[in-house]
């Protein structure tokens, strides 16, 4: 949570709280607080958790108690208006906000809230709204001191986290809370905040003008997150008016932009959603055969920061699960690259990762070698394992002649083609295939040779 955010903060000294119009019409503060909306009707977007009747809707307007919902969790990607939305609450009716860092408060902190709570509903009849930002941040015994003050409604809680509620909130917390979800502003909503930010006399008050191209680049730099536009947006307003020689030269332009913000926001959070998203499109695109799409996802990857190390593992664990012997050489270059990525670190580790992905995903496919293995194990819990066929048995030690193991067992080596015909599974198994190459790639050449020993193999086990 920013500092910049706060109105005030527990779990960490903070200067006296302002009130949200005064910070508002500071124009030290950062262009994304000073254009914060005020009001839900100055909200763009989320128009599915806003409309009428909806929760936040309630939460806003409603001064009965009876027509009041439930605590809410705000879930959705950075920018989309968490904390906007929690502030607009703050203003509306009169209840008292109190806002509460995730990573700085202790269960301490959170209790002195609770009870400051209690005895304000007791005492005055006013109800506060506790909002918590990145509640995933809590441990479980931080959130398990929030579910009193919920479950008797002593606050309303307004939690907002960016990552899957259901991986990072405590059950009892999300039975006791509704669960709103915002999306990704989309394209025409992200025009709308811009316009407003450069026009606004809140915002850039007309000073700088925004060329097609540079509007185009800024939206595309911002990931779609709201916040991270606005913050580019004045990044680049400051260079245009600080290069800028005459009231009309000052423009912001594609050149401008790229000086002011040289990287695109990249949602990923390596211990969430995207973390788990990604991966699953990174695999599922070597599998499908889609080399950009991998090339791609391994690009947001590396560029998220994720550990170079779980790459190389996912990779190679996709060179035998979807290539095997259709090309058994992609395990070999799999494994060349996690050792190479070991040797190098990063970024030159990015160059033997690129040359595996695009080896896995250009290869024939099969995962018969897995699948079979998967089959056999599957045999084995059912309890199919029997008997090992005494030929088969250890014969070197005393006396195991005598058991009659290794009677009769015949020497591969000794056949003309290195092939004898002879009974390896147990008796129960006898005649089974776990192993049904494909035909792709090298693997069907591994087919045919498989088919030709069974015949061998099995002409004895009838």
């Amino acid at each position: 949570m920013s500092g910049e955010d706060d109105l005030f903060t527990l779990g960490g000294d903070a200067p006296a709280p302002r009130t949200l119009s005064d910070r508002n019409r500071d124009h030290r503060a950062p262009l994304a607080v000073r254009m914060r909306p005020r009001s839900l009707e100055e909200i763009v977007g989320q128009h599915a958790a806003l409309e009428p009747g909806s929760p936040l809707r309630r939460l806003v307007a409603a001064d009965d108690a009876r027509t009041a919902p439930a605590s809410v969790i705000l879930w959705g990607p950075p920018g989309t208006g968490k904390t906007t939305l929690a502030y607009v609450v703050a203003q509306s009716g009169d209840r008292e906000f109190v806002e509460v860092s995730a990573v700085l408060a202790g269960v301490k902190d959170i209790r002195e809230v609770v009870d400051a709570a209690r005895s304000r509903l007791r005492t005055t009849g006013r109800e506060t709204v506790l909002f918590v930002d990145e509640v995933h941040r809590f441990s479980k015994s931080q959130q398990d001191a929030l579910l009193p003050s919920v479950e008797n409604r002593w606050v309303t809680l307004i939690a907002a986290t960016t990552e899957n509620p259901y991986f990072s909130v405590i059950s009892p917390l999300l039975s006791r809370s509704i669960m709103v979800t915002l999306e990704s502003l989309d394209r025409a909503d992200l025009d709308a905040l811009v316009d407003r930010a450069l026009t606004s006399p809140q915002g850039l008050d007309g000073a700088v003008t925004l060329t097609p191209e540079a509007r185009e680049a800024l939206l595309r730099l911002g990931g779609g997150d709201a916040r991270k536009i606005l913050t580019s947006l004045e990044a680049a307003a400051a260079a245009a008016l600080m290069t800028g020689g005459g009231e009309g030269e000052r423009e912001i332009t594609a050149e401008v932009l790229a000086q002011a913000v040289n990287r695109a926001a990249l949602r990923y959070d390596r211990a969430g959603d995207q973390h788990y998203d990604v991966t699953s499109a990174f695999i599922k695109s070597m599998r499908g055969s889609d080399v950009d799409a991998a090339l791609h996802y391994l690009a947001r990857m590396i560029e998220a920061g994720e550990d170079p190390r779980f790459i190389a593992r996912r990779v190679v664990i996709a060179a035998s699960e979807e290539v095997g012997m259709a090309d058994p050489t992609a395990l070999q270059v799999a494994v060349a690259a996690m050792q190479a990525v070991q040797m190098l670190g990063m970024p030159e580790g990015r160059i033997p990762l690129a040359q595996a992905v695009v080896h896995i995903a250009t290869a024939p496919k099969s995962n018969a070698s897995y699948t079979a293995l998967d089959a056999a194990i599957a045999d084995v819990r059912a309890g199919r394992a029997g008997d090992v066929p005494a030929d088969l048995k250890d014969a070197h030690y005393a006396g195991a002649s005598a058991l009659g193991h290794g009677q009769g067992y015949r020497y591969a080596h000794d056949a003309p083609h290195g092939v004898v015909a002879q009974q390896y599974p147990p008796d129960e198994l006898v005649g089974t295939d776990y192993y049904h190459p494909t035909g792709h790639g090298a693997e069907e050449r591994t087919r045919q040779r498989v088919q030709a020993l069974r015949r061998i193999v099995r002409d004895q086990q009838g």
